[in-house]
């Protein structure tokens, strides 16, 4: 065989080599119901301040901004353009379940507490049981146990203490790590 027949036939195997990768991509390496199932996790993207109508309950027209940011923490924004509004924006995405997603609005005249816009606002039990993604396992069972069960896991009694013996100017105390003040 010559040389060019050589060199042909090497590229055709490798034209037919590359044709047969390229083909394998474009097919399904699994079956549809193993790809339902196998799903790579997304974690839950939690961001904002959650505001509950028990703080809401709290607030009282005329509080001062210091006792409002201790009700309801920091405000996720506070424009220099809107100085007399804090907005507490809410959002949670979690796989599986509709994004949650919320607007709360406080609205001062100067330093002191005018209004606010609470619509649709969770109470605390609420918020938390929506949070619940833990599936039910059922029935646990009883957690019974007799004290001869529990002897089989009591810890060995403990070495009688040794008392040791300070050479002499050693401090058994350790001096204050603050300098005293006078």
């Amino acid at each position: 065989m010559s040389e060019t027949h050589l060199m042909r036939a090497s590229s055709l195997l490798l034209v037919v080599l590359t044709l047969a990768g390229v083909s394998a991509c474009s097919t399904p390496l699994a079956p549809p119901s193993i790809t339902k199932v196998l799903t790579p996790y997304k974690f839950d993207k939690v961001q904002g301040n959650v505001v509950t109508r028990e703080q809401v309950d709290a607030l009282k027209p005329g509080m001062a901004k210091s006792q409002v940011r201790d009700i309801l923490g920091t405000p996720l924004l506070a424009s220099v353009f809107h100085a007399d509004r804090w907005d507490f924006v809410f959002t949670l995405n979690r796989q599986g379940v509709e994004p949650q997603s919320r607007h709360f609005a406080v609205y001062f005249k100067g330093d002191v507490l005018d209004h606010f816009d609470a619509a649709d606002l969770p109470r605390e039990a609420e918020f938390v049981a929506s949070l619940k993604s833990i599936k039910e396992l059922g029935k646990l069972p009883a957690m019974d146990a007799t004290p001869e069960s529990l002897q089989a896991f009591a810890p060995a009694a403990a070495p009688a203490a040794t008392s040791a013996v300070l050479p002499t100017g050693v401090v058994a105390s350790y001096p204050p790590l603050e300098p005293r003040k006078p």
